[in-house]
């Protein structure tokens, strides 16, 4: 114990070890906030810096960047309703109307005092429990993961304001979105109509920045003379009551986002729907309705996304296996600096455990240091006139898009999604839903054909194993019951029963 402590301790003893790690955490949140600018793509061109350092040195900058970049991506959700990650999609569903409402500083405030608490409770897990968890999630087969893809579009139902109808069919149009390309088993061409420009598929990033950002400065330009909200920044950091008061949903949604982030492949994205899906259930009277400026909704994300990082590190350190795209890439780096990760790295190697562990602990330290930091500045673009704000968004929305791959046709299909979503605003549709359909279409996906392959192509035994595993008798009762409570009857009946329960307390 006296060793690992010893080890732990590393981290926040050497000068140059701190200093990285700070760099690397101020880099990750402005990169995390620039749209098409992903944390996986800095970690990989970091990777190539690093070839001849210190392995504890490129493992410092390297969670400093993950770290910052998985949090930086709600800024521009809040600010401007454009997520700089998939993982912040979710931050901006009730992010977003607060700066609407001049609480931009108080709504950034709150998602860095979360971020900062769901990444210790992540950190916690990995340290005290990451033999046990990285277990767990082996156990899931692919039918398993489809499930959970499945409860994730039943989930969107409940993010699509009334209608369930309107939010499954945003969620299936971008399942289809999200599958336009090459097969990933058979390599045939789907949804490509001939075209050669489909054949490698629709970038997740360009049809995000389209549908959130050209669509909102399509709604926006029909009122450039509207009135300036101005946002209150003077009390960023949120007192020790709302903190209190919204505990509880923290430490829920921290322990989603841990699991969430341990499954191979899962990551921060599917963590924070899963998360803001059980506020919009488990949270009986939230600040605001939800979708309105609801604080809890964004408590539940933001602590989500951000403990996934120290639970995608659980399955990477104690079994080689990737929890999430960026884990890949740090899986590439271990190698490169001649470490095997798996269960024998922590029997050679515990340093390095512990040593990570410690290096995770103090880039959350930084974290909330510098995302409490230049709040005033961003809370500016809010309160920008919408004759200058919004070709800026227009222009950051073009370079972003070109950067993914440097491709023209990303931007042309971030234009039309852009065009496509202000359409689908006008007559009521929610833009989030279509969004989370692509990044969980091709999970569905590879996860029903390699489902199917372990059967033989048997849909009996399929269904049967749905009833068997106990992993997949639980997620096929939650999805079932989602279902359920998301139609008409159900709601009426619970509204019923909740006015009885009024009345009789009354």
């Amino acid at each position: 114990m006296e060793q690992s402590l010893s080890y732990f301790i590393m981290a926040w003893t050497d000068p140059y070890l701190i200093f990285l790690t700070a760099a690397g955490t101020f880099a990750g949140i402005y990169v995390g906030v620039i749209p098409g600018l992903s944390v996986t793509m800095a970690v990989s061109i970091l990777i190539s810096f690093t070839f001849t350092w210190d392995v504890n040195e490129a493992l410092a900058v390297m969670a400093g960047v993950f770290l910052g970049g998985v949090y930086g991506g709600s800024r521009t959700a809040i600010m401007i309703n454009i997520p700089g990650a998939p993982a912040a999609i979710a931050a901006g569903f009730d992010g977003y109307p607060l700066a609407k409402l001049g609480l931009a500083g108080m709504a950034i405030g709150v998602s860095t005092t979360v971020s900062f608490f769901g990444a210790l409770f992540g950190i916690a897990i990995l340290a005290a429990a990451a033999p046990i968890v990285s277990e767990f999630a082996l156990m899931f087969a692919p039918r398993d993961y489809l499930l959970l893809a499945i409860l994730g579009i039943i989930l969107i139902g409940a993010l699509s304001g009334e209608s369930l109808a309107k939010g499954i069919f945003c969620g299936v149009l971008g399942v289809l979105i999200g599958t336009v390309g090459l097969d990933p088993i058979s390599a045939q061409p789907r949804l490509t109509f001939g075209s050669m420009a489909l054949m490698g598929g629709i970038h997740y990033v360009a049809a995000m920045i389209g549908f959130f950002g050209i669509s909102e400065v399509l709604v926006q330009t029909l009122d450039l003379k509207k009135k300036i909200i101005k946002q209150k920044v003077d009390k960023i950091l949120p007192s020790w009551s709302v903190i209190l008061k919204h505990l509880p949903l923290s430490l829920r949604c921290s322990a989603i986002g841990t699991i969430i982030g341990a499954l191979p492949g899962a990551g921060g994205d599917i963590a924070a729907l899963m998360a803001y899906g059980h506020a919009v259930r488990s949270v009986k009277k939230p600040t605001r309705p939800f979708g309105e400026g609801a604080v809890e909704g964004l408590v539940a994300p933001e602590a989500a996304c951000s403990s996934a990082v120290g639970g995608a590190y659980i399955p990477m350190m104690t079994l080689g296996i990737p929890g999430d795209a960026v884990t890949a890439v740090l899986i590439g780096a271990l190698y490169i600096h001649g470490l095997k990760p798996g269960p024998m790295l922590m029997i050679e190697t515990p340093h390095l455990f512990w040593f990570t562990v410690g290096n995770l602990v103090m880039a959350s330290v930084f974290l909330l240091i510098f995302g409490l930091t230049g709040i005033r500045a961003f809370a500016k673009m809010v309160e920008m006139p919408p004759a200058l704000l919004m070709p800026i968004i227009v222009i950051l929305s073009v370079v972003g898009t070109y950067s993914i791959q440097n491709s023209l046709t990303d931007v042309y299909w971030m234009l039309a999604f852009g065009i496509f979503g202000y359409f689908l605003k006008t007559y009521g549709f929610q833009i989030g839903p279509i969004i989370l359909g692509v990044i969980l279409g091709p999970i569905m996906d590879i996860s029903f054909r390699r489902a199917i392959i372990t059967v033989r192509g048997d849909l009996g035994d399929f269904f049967l194993d749905l009833l068997v595993n106990p992993i997949s008798l639980v997620l096929t009762a939650a999805t079932v019951g989602l279902l359920i409570g998301q139609t008409p009857v159900w709601k009426r009946y619970a509204a019923g029963r909740r006015a009885k329960k009024e009345a009789a307390a009354g």
